[in-house]
């Protein structure tokens, strides 16, 4: 890394007779000469009032372009879209969410390169805005860095901490008659107590994590809690820091590597995080051009123990994670595993093994299991192939200790008739749920089946049931599952194939996921099969369009 000229883009946009008309339209909304003269930098966020998740966005902004002003630098704000997984999910509003992943980085690479920015921050909350930030850093590649927004504090009910997950398996247990529609009513208005993203290891602080262990979000920064006093200096801080990150010309492709990817695979595992986390990673690597392939995350995870006791497989919420000594600790966890490369460079200029070996530990504290008392062996997640998935499936491992399950299918097309079906109890135990129709190109949009997983949960059935879709599971999601069945349905996947009463076996330890039919039985049956046509006007364009750029879930479901 070299030093470089702090305005190697914008001087091109500023400076100059010619550019008298620019300028002239900057100065009548407040920029000085003075300001013009200095290193522009790009503040992108995704405030929106749609959500608790990116709530505190444009507060964290503010704080951002104090530290670039006091840095040297002339802020300029700029915001994107975001969808509420939360909110959408189980109803026709999830297609846009994944969807909103390739706007969001389309949004700001646009306005970044437009604009001609030398620098950037990229401010996040929910599920797709984490990601799609970092994809917009990697196709840019100028200095920069991702901050991100925080997670929610948990509520409280009956003298215990709840999340959304709470709420989403209380559908299942008012289903059930477990629960009264008051007691359903008190969980609901305890669950979600301010602003934040959801409150375990799900999406959210899955990928907020993985960025911090990536290196493109400055270490220590993730998990300290949206409305905790602290993330305001540590915003202004990130300020600051990307004023030394310009002048170091320090990019994202000199920090986003195979070895930085490898590691926040591994913080994936070791977490206990979400399946998205494949499907993210993979697209920020496609975006940067480094070769990542789906079997990696297995060999990754096979290798990693999982130490990290949170939601939802486990007992503890994000701000727990904090308070027990945040994502450092996790990568000091790494180091002794084996299980971080610690010469990878970071956004700060040092490098992680450095941060990990910083790492301050509470005293007592048990969200971070010590390598002699690991929660599983094995990461959080394995990567499975067979005649149902020919190109992959990811399971979910984490807060449940199955590894083998065979069954009869019980088929759907579209999460909708799984759920009613789920509703009016038909599902039984030992019963395969398919979900199909549901992927990139088929739902569109992938679709989270939370609302599904979690009344199965709540209805007693998590521990005899297994699920497979060629949708997405939540971070919030657990129980025996696998998700991004690829390919999909409606591009001919074998998925489309099944029927009621067909035998399908899971098999995590064979790293297989068959149905008990020939070759030649599969192709018969795909030869007659349609895929369900959506109702007429259902589909927005901007989702039509997504349909038909959108690639394999194996390869990140990005739009080429």
């Amino acid at each position: 890394m070299s030093e470089i000229d702090p305005r190697h883009r914008s001087r091109t946009l500023t400076e100059g007779p010619e550019r008298a008309a620019a300028r002239a339209y900057l100065h009548g909304i407040g920029y000085s000469a003075e300001d013009l003269a200095k290193p522009i930098v790009g503040v992108a966020h995704s405030w929106i009032e749609t959500m608790p998740c990116n709530f505190n966005n444009r507060v964290l902004a503010a704080k951002v372009k104090e530290g670039i002003r006091a840095a040297g630098g002339t802020p300029m704000e700029l915001n994107t879209i975001a969808i509420s997984d939360g909110i959408t999910m189980g109803r026709p509003g999830m297609r846009a969410s994944l969807v909103s992943r390739e706007v969001i980085a389309d949004s700001i690479e646009l306005v970044a390169s437009a604009h001609q920015f030398d620098a950037i921050v990229t401010i996040s909350g929910c599920d797709k805005t984490i990601p799609g930030t970092v994809m917009a850093m990697a196709r840019l590649d100028i200095p920069g860095l991702m901050l991100y927004g925080g997670s929610i504090r948990p509520g409280f009910y009956k003298g215990q901490e709840i999340t959304i997950q709470q709420v989403f398996e209380a559908v299942g247990a008012y289903a059930a008659g477990k629960i009264t529609e008051q007691e359903l009513h008190e969980i609901e208005e305890a669950a979600s107590p301010g602003a934040g993203a959801c409150g375990g290891q799900f999406t959210a602080n899955t990928m907020a994590m993985a960025f911090e262990v990536l290196g493109i979000s400055p270490a220590g920064s993730a998990m300290v809690p949206a409305e905790d006093g602290r993330k305001l200096e540590v915003a202004r801080q990130c300020g600051e820091l990307v004023m030394d990150v310009l002048r170091a010309g320090r990019t994202p492709s000199q920090i986003i590597t195979k070895p930085a990817l490898e590691n926040a695979i591994a913080a994936v595992a070791m977490s206990g995080g979400s399946t998205n986390g494949v499907l993210h990673l993979l697209a920020v690597a496609r975006e940067i051009g480094v070769p990542l392939a789906i079997e990696e995350f297995d060999r990754i995870s096979d290798r990693t123990p999982l130490l990290c006791d949170l939601q939802p497989g486990g007992q503890y919420a994000a701000t727990d994670l904090y308070e027990a000594g945040g994502v450092p600790l996790v990568l000091n966890r790494m180091a002794e595993a084996g299980a971080l490369h610690g010469d990878a460079i970071t956004v700060t200029g040092r490098s992680i093994g450095e941060h990990a070996a910083e790492a301050t530990e509470t005293p007592g504290q048990r969200v971070v299991r010590g390598l002699s008392e690991p929660l599983k062996s094995t990461g959080g997640f394995a990567i499975l192939r067979g005649n149902v998935a020919p190109e992959g499936c990811v399971v979910k491992l984490a807060g449940h200790e199955r590894r083998l399950h065979t069954g009869p299918a019980r088929v759907f097309d579209g999460e909708e008739a799984a759920m009613k079906a789920v509703l009016a109890r038909e599902i039984k135990e030992g019963d395969v749920v398919v979900i199909r129709g549901e992927g990139p190109a088929g739902g569109p949009g992938m679709r989270e089946m939370l609302a599904v997983t979690a009344a199965l949960v709540g209805e007693g059935l998590g521990e005899s049931i297994a699920l497979i879709t060629d949708g997405r599971f939540s971070g919030a999601t657990h129980g025996f599952m696998a998700a991004h069945i690829a390919p999909e349905a409606v591009r001919g996947g074998p998925i489309g194939a099944l029927r009621d009463g067909d035998r399908l076996t899971i098999d995590v330890d064979g790293r297989r996921i068959d149905v008990d039919l020939s070759d030649q039985e599969i192709e018969q049956r795909l030869s007659r099969y349609t895929p369900p046509a959506h109702a007429a006007g259902s589909i927005e364009i901007a989702i039509e369009k997504y349909a038909k750029l959108v690639g394999s879930a194996a390869e990140g479901a990005v739009t080429r």
